[in-house]
């Protein structure tokens, strides 16, 4: 009984260490305004032209400034003119799409 309780306990804490590991670190705008300042991201609106571009006459729902694996990336949800929510991960440094997936 008590081996099956240490493999329980030592499997919670592997998965409570891959989710912290996997998750992204919001920045607040403060942050995102010195990063465009001193010319380390893009603007936002200069990567929401190429975005637009692929999905004409579409909107913007939300946009946020996270880092992911010392990446600064812009994650973007645009809704369609079809109706549907794309999210979109651009690369806040070269404004390369790294995602691109509709959402659920």
């Amino acid at each position: 009984m008590g081996s099956q309780l240490r493999y329980r306990q030592a499997a919670t804490l592997m998965l409570l260490v891959l989710t912290l590991g996997a998750q992204a670190r919001d920045l607040d705008q403060d942050e995102a305004l010195r990063l465009r300042r001193e010319g380390v991201i893009l603007p936002l609106e200069q990567l929401l032209q190429a975005a637009m571009q692929r999905y004409p006459g579409a909107a913007l729902l939300e946009a946020e400034l996270e880092e992911e694996d010392d990446v600064l990336v812009y994650e973007v949800e645009l809704l369609t003119s079809e109706g549907s929510v794309r999210e979109l991960e651009l690369d806040a440094q070269t404004g390369r799409i790294l995602k691109d997936e509709l959402e659920d």
